[in-house]
């Protein structure tokens, strides 16, 4: 008899304790984690701007999911690798996120990959490019939703090479994301007929790029391809103009450019460059409508980057919405079968690999004749086919993707 009651009691007990905890879990914010570079060289493109659009698709989304309150985590990780993975680490075991989205760069992106993949979270990669993520280093719980080397590659370097763009020489930033666009936009090159003359490496956050640019120019190529991002391309065109290289018959080739580069470099300087990129304010109804809200909070209107995390925030609430629980795979499951239609994109879909593909844009920086104000800086000369612009599955080292 004693045993039983005994027994009784700890069953009891246990029942309370597992009450406590699932009460205690159900009071607990649902946390979202947003990592970027606050004030460093990409700060314009993702930094403060995505984290508002993080926080403006949660508010839009309602604020709530799963009967709890979601809370929005946010920090700068300097552009450090270190600062990075010990940040998402803390967030995933103290505070308990669920999912980080990130506006950062390419090594601390595949760190996050794999960081995420070891516990299991959706981690969603905005403002990397390195075609890898969804390639070699694939995750079940990764979703690469902006643009990656590849699209940059075949929409910048194809249509380059066509016009006229037959040589070819490379700085290059002196990283993943740099190494990933350089040999991505080779490929292209080669495969449409034209010729690598060389390269340089650049530290990130050069101040000066001249030696460089004067090693493109004494390679006689036609086209110097900048392999780099956010203010290194800022300054790479302007010391290029002032230098005289464009005057002098070769064409810059801007493989990864953001509107806040263009606004930074001036129409006087930026004007005729080509580039692709997933989204520009100005296009339609949809876009201007995002863009106005957007400005409103920010003072500056949206960058692709930014435009992307608001469009992925979205996505992800409602898969777990629609799933009806935080659990990692149903979730990323649901969001790969559900296609997305917004402002953003239509029908874009999230393959197997992570991937998300949506037609691109190849964008032209206008001439300050053109420009009608502050914000209008560019115009959209095609629309790049998704099928087109990213890698075929058939070509894919994901272990995630059935070969038939």
């Amino acid at each position: 008899m004693k045993y039983s009651i005994r027994r009784t009691t700890q069953i009891l007990f246990a029942g309370l304790f597992m009450a406590a905890a699932a009460q205690a879990q159900a009071n607990e914010p649902f946390r979202i984690g947003a990592i970027v570079d606050m004030s460093g060289v990409y700060s314009a493109h993702g930094g403060p701007g995505g984290v508002t659009a993080v926080k403006m698709a949660v508010e839009d989304f309602g604020g709530e999911v799963l009967g709890r309150k979601i809370e929005v985590v946010s920090a700068d990780y300097q552009n450090k690798l270190d600062i990075t993975a010990a940040r998402a680490r803390e967030w995933y075991d103290r505070d308990k996120v669920s999912m980080i989205i990130e506006s950062t760069d390419s090594a601390s992106a595949l760190a996050l990959q794999k960081l995420g993949k070891e516990k299991e979270k959706i981690t969603i990669f905005a403002g990397s490019a390195t075609s890898s993520l969804t390639n070699d280093q694939c995750s079940p719980y990764g979703i690469h939703y902006v643009y990656d080397t590849y699209a940059l590659a075949h929409g910048t370097g194809a249509a380059v090479t066509k016009g006229g763009g037959s040589s070819w020489f490379f700085i290059t930033a002196d990283y993943a994301f740099g190494h990933s666009l350089e040999k991505d936009t080779s490929t292209v090159v080669e495969k449409n007929g034209g010729k690598i003359l060389g390269n340089v490496r650049a530290p990130l956050n050069s101040a000066d790029f001249s030696s460089y640019l004067l090693q493109a120019q004494s390679s006689g190529a036609k086209v110097i391809g900048l392999a780099n991002a956010g203010k290194d391309t800022q300054t790479s065109v302007r010391q290029a103009s002032e230098f005289g290289i464009t005057q002098g018959g070769q064409q810059l080739a801007t493989l990864l450019v953001f509107l806040h580069d263009v606004k930074g470099m001036g129409l006087q300087a930026a004007q005729g460059l080509q580039f692709t990129t997933g989204f520009y304010w100005d296009r339609d109804d949809q876009t201007r409508a995002f863009a106005k809200r957007f400005y409103e909070r920010h003072k500056g209107m949206p960058s692709m980057v930014q435009a992307g995390m608001y469009s992925a925030t979205m996505h992800y609430l409602n898969a777990v919405k629609a799933v009806g629980k935080d659990d990692a795979a149903a979730v990323s499951a649901k969001m790969k079968e559900t296609p997305v239609n917004d402002f953003y994109t239509k029908n874009g879909v999230i393959r197997a690999d992570g991937r998300m593909v949506y037609d691109m844009l190849l964008a032209e920086a206008k001439t300050p004749a053109e420009s009608k104000g502050e914000w209008d800086l560019l115009k959209i000369k095609a629309v790049i086919p998704a099928s087109e612009a990213y890698r075929p599955l058939s070509e894919s080292q994901c272990p995630l993707v059935k070969k038939s």
